[in-house]
């Protein structure tokens, strides 16, 4: 009789953590994991990448995804001069397609304002997702005519800080991020968003960077592109 006294009231409190949400991040039944991120959300997608090892660096050159800008939009202008154009404030052109100087008001890598003049400029446009590394998660693989349209496509095209950009080199989120905190959010975004785009695979250290980024802004929208 006291064996039965005593269990029903701690079967009334397991029923009454569990409706209290004390049972851990489950949803549904069977103890699985809720979803980490909304839909639409770079966290979401963060997830559907595919998961692989490093490959060897081995044949990479700058010119496996074509010699230079070209001109994928078919507007005239190269896309380096698009990027410029799109960044950059109070531009200035030479022609329909060349930028002569401008302002990068807020460097997404540094936060501070760059002034661009051509010929002697401190401004690059980067790679989002650094070709090298497209090279070893999945690069090597394609066509060239894909590895063209990756090195030219908008989005994963920024104007930078050169000394940013270059400290960054070809890293993935695992090992560089921009120093300007309050860009991260949205870089680890792009860089979800490119390599969703492509196929490009992360590794486990960089998914795991990409996610405490994310976990700090579940509902960053995956930029469309």
């Amino acid at each position: 009789m006291r064996t039965d006294r005593i269990a029903l009231p701690v079967t009334a409190l397991a029923a009454s953590l569990v409706l209290a949400g004390c049972g851990g991040d489950t949803a549904g039944t069977g103890g699985a994991p809720g979803p980490r991120g909304a839909a639409g959300s770079a966290l979401a997608a963060m997830d559907s990448l595919p998961v692989k090892g490093r490959a060897p660096k081995t044949g990479y050159t700058r010119d496996q995804f074509g010699r230079g800008w070209t001109d994928t939009d078919h507007n005239g202008c190269e896309t380096r001069e698009d990027i410029l154009k799109r960044d950059l404030k109070d531009v200035k052109l030479k022609d329909k397609c060349d930028v002569t100087s401008g302002t990068l008001v807020h460097d997404p890598y540094t936060g501070e304002s760059i002034t661009f003049k051509r010929g002697a400029s401190k401004i690059d446009i980067d790679h989002v997702v650094a070709l090298s590394d497209a090279w070893q998660k999945g690069a090597q693989q394609w066509d060239k005519q894909k590895r063209a349209a990756f090195a030219n496509d908008p989005l994963n095209l920024i104007a930078v800080d050169a000394s940013a950009n270059r400290r960054k080199s070809d890293g993935d989120a695992a090992t560089w991020l921009p120093p300007y905190k309050a860009y991260r959010c949205t870089y680890v975004a792009e860089q979800v968003a490119v390599k969703k785009k492509y196929g490009v695979w992360v590794t486990d250290a960089e998914k795991a960077a990409m996610k405490t980024v994310l976990d700090g802004c579940r509902d960053q929208k995956l930029p469309a592109g």
